[in-house]
């Protein structure tokens, strides 16, 4: 997949509104790579539609990892050396190339526009976020969280301006605080106390009502849900799923549940 064709080209929902003016900003340099004539053409195609849809998830992503990354008012060089590699180890190469560029384009468009007006990129993203909410299901919404607390904690850690960024972007996208707690604990090391948050419930919760949470989180979770969005975002939505499988497990077991 060349580096361009990694977000550009056939366009979904992004052509419009917020998102659409931080498009043409942060991504006019690789529309005139395009024949405008053939992706017109190609957005006519089920699967043109489709790599629409995909490649406005993709630029939702950098968007909103825009605002976390930057939630504590700075950019450190190893924050963007955490987005290369998860970039590259997400989606390869290309999208590690492009990906970049896109962002630093969009730092440069909250530097204009804060510079105007402190709280005009927060607006920008609280519209864009609402875009995102009125065009993709809650299953891709969720995993947009998924991959920007990935981001958040690559470095081993995540700081309460991060948390509270992601809190903000959540509601935004019409997503429970609750489900980013949960999402915070995968893979976290304290033991049945995380697992029992991944799970989202207590530890007092009865063996019916651990059943029921994670067949509850399973059909939300599903790679399947967000299979049209691409092969690259199914593969990381499996990672997800195998840890909150892993999380009950852990809870079964300890629990004696067959």
């Amino acid at each position: 997949m060349g580096a361009t064709k990694w977000i550009a080209g056939v366009l979904g929902f992004m052509t419009m509104g917020p998102l659409g003016g931080l498009a043409a900003f942060a991504l006019g340099y690789a529309f005139e790579k395009f024949n405008q004539a053939d992706g017109d053409a190609r957005a006519t195609t089920a699967a043109g539609r489709a790599e629409g849809q995909r490649n406005s998830f993709m630029f939702s992503m950098l968007v909103l990892a825009s605002y976390v990354i930057k939630a504590d008012g700075r950019v450190m060089h190893s924050e963007m050396e955490t987005v290369r590699r998860f970039l590259r180890d997400n989606f390869g190469p290309a999208a590690q190339t492009q990906g970049e560029q896109i962002l630093l384009r969009l730092f440069e468009q909250r530097k204009q526009m804060d510079a105007r007006d402190p709280d005009a990129f927060r607006r920008t993203i609280r519209e864009c976020a609402g875009q995102m909410s009125d065009n993709l299901s809650q299953e891709a919404r969720l995993q947009l969280i998924e991959f920007l607390i990935e981001i958040a904690r690559a470095d081993g850690t995540v700081s309460p301006d991060e948390v509270a960024a992601l809190h903000e972007v959540a509601v935004y996208l019409r997503i429970q605080v609750s489900e980013v707690d949960s999402m915070l604990n995968l893979g976290g090391q304290g033991g049945l106390d995380d697992d029992y948050r991944v799970l989202e419930v207590s530890p007092t919760a009865t063996d019916d009502e651990v059943r029921a949470a994670y067949r509850r989180l399973a059909l939300k979770h599903h790679p399947d849900k967000v299979a049209s969005l691409g092969e690259d975002v199914r593969r990381a939505a499996e990672r997800k799923f195998q840890e909150i499988n892993a999380a009950k497990e852990r809870i079964y077991k300890a629990r004696g549940i067959k």
